[in-house]
């Protein structure tokens, strides 16, 4: 799991929406939207529910708001600009959201009123961050780029073809971003991990295709609400080794496949119906269920400091009982939403459900690269582990197909540090460890 998904995990439902509102002059509902805000920024709790309905209040008293507020810069960094507000309807309800925008991540507040304007619903949920062109490449660079579309026209995605200086035919990647949605970067804070391995590993004569995930690029393909994991991973993976093939310069026989996180989870899977890719490269690939991580994810942050908040607790018990429910899904289940872990409809769990990325590793005959980094609280040591006991063919040795490889000093991006990792490493700048991207490089060029 990348930030965006540690950004989902935080996701704060600060009071469910109810009630029917009427009013179509959003002017006043924008002042009263913003009164919010700025009185929440200023630290005036008691100011800032001054317009809540009487439900609203009892639902959010003072101090739960001022938890709540207090921990969004301890998760997501320092807060910048806030975005311009805009009207949406939502489930028939009228709303005022405002993008707020923190170093690491951005929220939308949505603020719902009643027929008498007054705010009966106040949620914070993971927004698009601000789009930003993709930087040119460095100058004098031993590799060039050049703009690509991935998929069918009509529903392309906008990537980008790194290529190394010369004729070739160069063996090539395709980049798989972890989960949420990831531009082709996967930029998180002022940190591009995709990006450095693309510059990285042309450096070393390997072409690297990365793109915009489908839900970051085209957010309203999944409007309906009951997408799955092939909607929004795999579908546009497959697109994606099969234009590499058919591009100049590419060693079509050495198309090779990378993911990060959740990319580094489905990889296998994406394997399995792609019998042409030439070997898996898998950086901090989960090895048990996403609700199960989402838990562990939730307890380690509110431990950081040592000391459990009441309402950290009963944020962690919510996220338990919602895993509860993943597991006793059954086909055809179609509860809500917002019921569910990260808000993530049934339809996505129910696809995921069984999947087990180590079991289907074991399945595939195909070479494998699979790395960890030492301070990764997201996916941990024992996950690493179970990849490294697994019964890999002929065992692990050199001469083995399968190659695990862990680095004590770096952490979920491959960046390193010391001591236990915490979100605040994401908002620092960094870059991923030189020594992964030559070992990548390396394993590539002799396969």
């Amino acid at each position: 799991m990348t930030w965006s998904h540690l950004l989902r995990v935080a996701m704060l439902c600060l009071a469910g929406f109810a009630g029917m509102a009427s009013a179509q002059d959003y002017a006043e509902q924008q002042r009263k939207a913003a009164a919010l805000l700025d009185a929440l920024d200023a630290g005036q709790y008691d100011a800032a529910r001054a317009d809540f309905d009487a439900a609203m209040s009892e639902a959010l008293p003072t101090e739960r708001l001022r938890q709540v507020w207090q921990s969004l810069p301890q998760q997501l960094g320092a807060a910048k600009e806030r975005g311009p507000a805009h009207p949406e309807q939502i489930n028939g309800l009228s709303a005022v959201v405002t993008p707020l925008h923190y170093s690491l991540a951005s929220l939308d507040a949505l603020v719902t009123f009643d027929s008498e304007d007054r705010i009966n619903g106040f949620r914070l949920v993971p927004g698009k961050p601000p789009e930003h062109a993709p930087a040119p490449a460095p100058q004098n660079a031993p590799f060039s780029e050049r703009e690509v579309t991935v998929g069918p026209d009509e529903s392309s995605l906008p990537g980008t073809l790194t290529l190394p200086r010369g004729d070739g035919p160069f063996p090539a990647v395709v980049l798989l971003a972890g989960s949420g949605p990831n531009d082709r970067d996967e930029s998180i804070g002022p940190n591009k991990p995709l990006r450095d391995l693309a510059y990285g590993l042309a450096t070393h004569n390997i072409a690297v295709l990365r793109y915009d995930k489908r839900s970051h690029a085209r957010a309203e393909d999944f409007s309906a609400g009951d997408y799955t994991v092939e909607d929004e991973v795999i579908r546009d993976a497959l697109a994606a080794t099969k234009l590499l093939r058919k591009s100049k310069g590419i060693d079509r026989r050495r198309v090779f496949v990378l993911g990060h996180s959740l990319g580094a989870m489905l990889a296998p899977r994406i394997a399995a119906q792609d019998k042409r890719i030439a070997g898996l490269i898998l950086l901090a690939p989960p090895a048990r269920p996403l609700e199960d991580a989402i838990v562990d994810q939730m307890t380690y942050l509110a431990g950081i400091d040592g000391h459990f908040a009441d309402d950290e607790r009963a944020a962690i018990d919510t996220v338990r009982e919602q895993g509860a429910r993943v597991r006793a899904l059954q086909p055809g289940d179609m509860p809500a939403a917002d019921t569910l872990p990260l808000n993530i409809p049934a339809s996505y769990w129910l696809d995921l459900k069984g999947y087990d990325p180590v079991a289907a590793a074991l399945k595939l005959r195909l070479p494998m690269l699979v790395l960890h980094g030492g301070r990764d609280y997201q996916v941990t040591a024992a996950e690493f582990a179970r990849w490294q006991q697994a019964s890999w063919p002929h065992g692990n040795n050199a001469g083995s197909r399968v190659t695990l490889k862990d680095y004590p000093r770096l952490n979920h991006l491959f960046m390193a540090g010391d001591g236990p990792s915490t979100p605040a490493e994401y908002a620092q700048p960094g870059n991923v460890d030189a020594g992964v991207i030559a070992d990548i490089a390396i394993w590539i060029n002799a396969h």
